[in-house]
């Protein structure tokens, strides 16, 4: 790779891309500011930047401020593709490629593992509760055979009352 070629490639961010950033850094009313004043200005403009917050999912996402904090310290490996991008130097390429592989199946261990714990809690929690249900059970059962009573539950042998309706004096 030539020197022509890799400073172009590694070339700092245009203004959009420095304006975008920007605004993402203070958040979702940073953004909302600009299209409104973008409407008052020039209307296309504030258009235009409603269209784009549409299109990028600024508008209904919970906040830019939190994307724009994952993006820079590169938390998600998975999406983080500047971490892909070549070196130059073959050795160090592979070295990265490498860790990066590793970090990958450390981490979907590690959520496999969260995923585990969660299914222990939840079935814990379950087994928790049936057996808190078979006492409540058993307690009713005990109940009823002492007392001799057994729960009405609205289908005995006996006849509905029948009710007459009211005559009119």
């Amino acid at each position: 790779m030539t020197t022509a070629a890799y400073s172009q490639s590694h070339a700092a961010p245009g203004w959009f891309a420095r304006s975008e950033r920007w605004l993402d850094e203070r958040g979702k009313g940073a953004w909302i500011a600009a299209m409104i004043l973008g409407f008052v200005f020039f209307w296309p403009v504030g258009l235009a930047l409603l269209f784009y917050m549409i299109w990028s999912k600024r508008m209904f996402n919970g906040s830019c401020r939190h994307a724009a904090r994952r993006h820079r310290h590169g938390s998600d490996f998975k999406l983080n593709i500047h971490a892909r991008r070549s070196s130059g130097n073959t050795a160090f390429d592979a070295y990265k490629e490498e860790t990066l592989r590793r970090l990958e199946d450390e981490q979907d261990q590690f959520e496999a593992f969260l995923q585990r714990l969660r299914d222990a809690k939840d079935k814990a929690e379950f087994d928790e509760f049936m057996d808190e249900r078979a006492k409540d059970i058993a307690a009713e059962t005990a109940r009823t055979a002492t007392t001799g009573d057994e729960a009405d539950d609205g289908f005995g042998d006996e006849p509905a009352e029948q009710v007459e309706p009211r005559r009119k004096s």
